[in-house]
């Protein structure tokens, strides 16, 4: 558990009866189980959920190699969002991912989502392309906007 939120921690498969049930809660076209069984068993993958008072409110995917990272999934129980709950998963994800030596942090949006849009820019990442036609939606497919922020910090570069 990561000192800072105070019930996160690794997620199990224990857990996916709940990530299954906040994942369709709050996505129209949720990730299959099969999916977060195969993100548990890659090295490369990090899964993590967390609770409040004992009770599973969240949960995040990421993967890092060769010096990035990306987040595959970032998900607050619908009740609790709102609140700066999504902020501290982001603050989570990007630590965890620094510890794999990961210099830059990637991920995708959906262009409809305005809310994690206003999250993400507001946590500094920045738009750098599209991607026409990512995600399955009502009325066919939706563009994804793809976003990055580095994470190295002024603080450890070297001056001449």
């Amino acid at each position: 558990m990561r000192k800072g939120l105070q019930y996160f921690r690794k997620m199990t498969a224990s857990d996916l009866d709940d990530v299954m049930l906040v994942e369709t809660m709050a996505y129209p076209f949720p990730w299959s189980q099969k999916l977060f069984e195969d993100c548990l068993a890659k090295p490369s993958y990090s899964c993590w959920v967390f609770e409040l008072e004992g009770v599973f409110s969240g949960y995040l995917i990421s993967s890092s190699a060769a010096g990035e990272a990306h987040i595959l999934n970032l998900c607050v129980h619908p009740d609790l969002q709102g609140q700066g709950w999504g902020r501290k998963l982001l603050e989570e994800a990007e630590w965890i991912v620094k510890q794999y030596r990961a210099e830059t942090c990637f991920l995708e949006v959906r262009v409809s989502n305005v809310v994690a849009i206003h999250l993400y820019e507001s946590s500094g990442y920045n738009e750098i392309g599209r991607r026409k036609k990512y995600y399955p939606a009502e009325k066919g497919r939706e563009d994804a906007i793809v976003m990055a922020k580095s994470l190295i910090s002024n603080d450890n570069l070297f001056s001449a």
